[in-house]
């Protein structure tokens, strides 16, 4: 599986300082969390691990996973997010 990495903002200081802060967020798909007995009344998941794509980022097939078929969003979603300083 591919971590993908985000930026999400970088803020430039205001007070005049040669420092500014970039927070970086890493997202990581973990197990599958659909619900496979719904359509009966139940609850059971089918046991995927973690998130494979099908395909290449940016294609269609990049969002269905490879191990159980199930799109992206149905997998456990973990962020970390790491805010770091640079200098100018």
């Amino acid at each position: 599986m591919r971590k993908r990495q985000v930026i999400l903002r970088r803020q430039e200081p205001s007070d005049g300082s040669t420092t500014s802060s970039v927070t970086v967020r890493t997202v990581r798909y973990a197990e599958c969390q659909k619900n496979q007995a719904a359509s009966i009344g139940g609850y059971a998941v089918d046991g995927c691990r973690e998130f494979m794509a099908s395909g290449e980022e940016g294609t269609a097939a990049a969002l269905t996973c490879a191990a159980c078929g199930c799109h992206r969003s149905d997998h456990r979603r973990e962020v970390e997010a790491d805010v770091g300083y640079e200098r100018a």
